[in-house]
């Protein structure tokens, strides 16, 4: 492992491992800004059931009535949610071999310090890439012992475990703990189950 990434302190990371952009061209890239348009429209892109629809809805009032938090870590005083898209998405599908991710994507996993050999070596294992799971696999030999890894989204969408999903869905942290709480509940995408 390189010194910089052994580093405990944030002030002593060296930012520019992980300070780099990628093109989004050809990417599917949603308006800027925290709307209940732009919040419908996630939801409507993933085909989610109503109540997640109102979950995220709530989330996004939630989230506009609550105050800045003083004092909550570094000073984000400069930072204009209003002027940073929530919903960006490379046209690929979800992956089930990482043969299969595009090149582009598998260069950032790289470049971000994840080398296959380590996704290899996981029993189950997602990578997201902005707003969607572009991979997610499980070896087989765990699946048989009964283990469930898939995505949040799948996870929706199969009627065994949709009720688990709304059931537990934001129990952990809920929308009302911080104004950033409720933002991830209204804007949430990708995720493991």
């Amino acid at each position: 492992m390189s010194d910089e990434r052994k580093r405990t302190q944030v002030a002593d990371v060296d930012r520019s491992l992980y300070d780099f952009t990628k093109s989004e061209e050809g990417y599917e890239r949603y308006d800027d800004g925290l709307t209940p348009e732009i919040v419908r429209a996630i939801s409507a892109k993933k085909d989610e059931p109503e109540w997640m629809l109102e979950t995220r809805l709530r989330a996004l009032d939630l989230y506009h009535a609550r105050p800045m938090a003083p004092n909550w870590g570094p000073s984000i005083e400069g930072l204009d949610l209003d002027h940073i898209s929530t919903y960006v998405s490379p046209k690929t599908k979800q992956a089930k071999s990482w043969d299969d991710v595009p090149e582009d994507i598998k260069d950032t996993f790289e470049r971000l310090g994840i080398p296959e050999a380590e996704r290899e070596s996981l029993a189950g294992v997602g990578a997201q890439y902005d707003s969607e799971i572009v991979y997610h696999n499980m070896r087989e030999e765990v699946a048989e012992q009964g283990v469930i890894y898939t995505t949040i989204e799948d996870a929706l969408h199969d009627p065994k475990w949709e009720p688990v999903v709304h059931e537990y869905f934001g129990t952990l942290i809920p929308p009302t703990d911080h104004k950033f709480a409720a933002l991830h509940y209204a804007v949430w995408s990708g995720g493991s189950f």
